[in-house]
């Protein structure tokens, strides 16, 4: 499939320029209203306009709204058939690619997704005089807007923020701004090269705790290069590890039930009821169709189906920034569960094919070994040449023991 765990996603080429026309020529038809997003990377402008040319050229008619976050399309879609966001996320700069989803803010399903591979092989174009046209459409004040009537006012507040150069600069400053918060920004001019790697990881970020601290701030939020996630420092500098945020989230806005994916801690069980899906926002979300409260997974995709059904990066931070002005984060954080967890992946360049060897319907969902005290998920990496192990533990033992068994399960693939 094009499709990986949250839409297509590639190194920049030629075909990622066809591949991109041929999503449009899909999603567009006489009548089609579609909106269309970009994140800040250089070859966001090329593939923007391949969009365009596919969409009007099958009869669709083209919402423009320009370089906004992922969040922001996924909201604002609901007045139309679908929402476009050409970003590659969280991946460095040479990548690229295109999210879609559903009027609800859901990325598209996986049938949706061969659906839509399906009819690209046979795509269909409107006569001269059916062709679509392109509009402005500044969907930046009424998200905000939609964001702030939900949260409390927080006074006399100071926070960092790291938007990583990418989309997010468009919104979580002047989001948080209005809020009433004193905003220490970090990064928050968009740029077509990152200042730092753009995925939210601790290691990435080394330089927090000492900017959180002569800031005096309350901690610190920090997003991607297109700002569908967030993750979280606290006023000592220590970060928030995705587990806990999902932890404390579930706490504050009181949900009994909850989405997660199946590399989640296994301490979120004792706070909520919970039902978990393949690695993905895709998956969480189209779960949330049915049924919770929240969702969300460990790498900082925050879902509040009551605004929206895209993960939602600006909705998160503004959330965090409330919560810690109300709440004590570190006493806080101290009174959740808590186990063992080890994260690691290797580079594999025939991953997908190693996976299905040893056992794994879809690769990038993987293999799940669990047992009473402990578990470990082995999976193919929906972006990258990867395999990903995370084992959990009651203990460090007992999850080094866990993620022992992953890797002796992928050492008798063929492809090993």
């Amino acid at each position: 499939m094009l499709f990986g765990s949250s839409g297509i996603r590639t190194v920049y080429s030629k075909n990622l320029v066809l591949t991109v026309m041929k999503v449009g020529l899909v999603l567009g038809h006489p009548g089609a209203k579609v909106l269309v997003g970009r994140d800040a990377r250089n070859t966001g402008p090329v593939l923007e306009c391949s969009l365009i040319s596919g969409i009007l050229a099958a009869g669709g008619d083209v919402h423009l709204a320009g370089m906004v976050p992922t969040p922001a399309i996924g909201f604002a879609s609901r007045v139309m058939d679908a929402g476009c966001m050409i970003t590659a996320s969280h991946n460095p700069e040479e990548f690229n690619g295109v999210k879609i989803f559903n009027p609800d803010g859901s990325s598209f399903t996986r049938d949706q997704q061969k659906e839509m591979e399906n009819c690209m092989d046979v795509p269909d174009y409107a006569v001269w005089e059916e062709h679509g046209s392109i509009s402005g459409h500044d969907i930046r004040e009424r998200y905000i807007r939609a964001i702030i009537d939900r949260m409390a006012p927080v006074k006399d507040s100071t926070m960092v923020l790291d938007c990583g150069n990418g989309a997010g600069c468009t919104v979580s400053p002047s989001l948080l701004n209005a809020m009433g918060i004193s905003v220490h920004c970090l990064n928050c001019n968009p740029s077509e090269m990152f200042a730092r790697p753009s995925e939210p990881l601790e290691e990435y970020l080394p330089y927090m705790r000492s900017i959180i601290k002569s800031s005096q701030a309350g901690g610190a939020v920090v997003h991607d290069g297109d700002a569908d996630r967030m993750m979280a420092f606290g006023p000592d500098g220590q970060f928030i590890s995705g587990d806990q945020l999902l932890m404390l989230f579930t706490r504050y806005i009181g949900a009994k039930q909850v989405v997660t994916t199946f590399d989640a801690s296994m301490a979120i069980d004792e706070l909520a009821e919970v039902r978990r899906t393949p690695v993905g926002d895709t998956f969480v979300s189209e779960e949330l169709r049915k049924w919770g409260e929240f969702g969300g997974e460990p790498s900082g995709a925050w879902i509040f189906p009551w605004h929206s059904l895209c993960p939602d990066g600006p909705y998160a931070a503004a959330l965090f920034c409330e919560m810690a002005h109300e709440w004590d984060i570190r006493e806080e954080i101290a009174k959740i569960p808590s186990y063992p967890m080890i994260r690691e992946s290797r580079k594999c360049r025939n991953a997908r094919e190693l996976l299905k060897d040893i056992g794994a319907e879809n690769p990038t969902d993987g293999i799940r070994l669990s047992e009473e005290d402990g578990w470990c998920l082995v999976r193919a990496s929906g972006t990258e040449s990867k395999i990903r192990f995370t084992a959990e533990g009651i203990s460090r033992d007992k999850a080094r023991e866990m993620l022992d068994k992953g890797r002796d399960l992928v050492r008798k693939g063929k492809n090993a």
